[in-house]
């Protein structure tokens, strides 16, 4: 048994989950968002790895950009900013080329490889959905990182689906509840671009909407 549709989740999340619950909460259950130095680096580095109208064969390689992907077994969906298709025999075929590919998502990165795992869960889950899609296996991908120019290999385990599964479960029980979980200070708020909305001393009783809501009105 699958989602529907209208109950996808974004793929981004994971990333956003990952960092920190509360943050993916304000970002997309309650629609909040702010920008930042690091997130405007990175939307730079997506926009040119994101150009769908660029499409190209480099020998036996077929190079995808901003390639649509979804899944309903896991309820999302979302974009891969490059799947590079590796002409083989084992692998599948596809719609207008000649011959049988085998996909490699590809998830570019502004700064370097981090601590935690987001990135990873992030790659996993595109992977899982081309899976789905393509009917086929996906056994690793590989992350780019803008600050250090080169590529990382991630395999796809599966302890890294299971916590993709485990992570997407509790974020579809949040969205359907509307929660928005309470605020857990860590060293990594500095850097966190929601900082200012995030407002923790407030938040005891009520959501950033609400606080939000109410100081405009105070303004008015």
């Amino acid at each position: 048994m699958g989602y529907k549709e209208e109950d996808f989740l974004q793929i981004s999340g994971l990333q956003h989950f990952c960092f920190c619950r509360r943050q993916w909460a304000l970002i997309h259950v309650e629609q909040l968002w702010a920008e930042n130095l690091r997130t405007v680096e990175g939307n730079i580095l997506h926009e040119k790895a994101h150009d769908a109208s660029v499409r190209e064969h480099r020998g036996n390689v077929l190079v995808t950009r901003d390639m649509r992907v979804f899944s309903p077994t896991l309820g999302i969906s979302g974009a891969c900013d490059v799947v590079e298709f590796y002409k083989s025999p084992d692998g599948v075929p596809l719609s207008g080329q000649e011959g049988r590919y085998l996909p490699y998502p590809i998830e570019y990165k502004h700064g370097a490889p981090r601590e935690d795992h987001a990135n990873e869960l992030q790659l996993c889950a595109q992977a899982m959905c081309l899976e789905e899609m393509l009917c086929c296996e996906i056994p690793e991908g590989a992350l780019y990182f803008g600050e250090i120019r080169r590529r990382v290999k991630i395999p796809f385990t599966q302890s890294l689906r299971q916590e993709v599964r485990d992570d997407l479960t509790q974020m579809h029980q949040l969205f359907q509840r509307q929660y928005t979980p309470k605020v857990r200070p860590t060293k990594s708020c500095n850097a966190c671009s929601l900082k200012e909305l995030c407002v923790p001393k407030l938040m005891k009783k009520k959501s950033v909407r609400t606080y939000l809501a109410e100081h405009l009105e105070e303004k008015e």
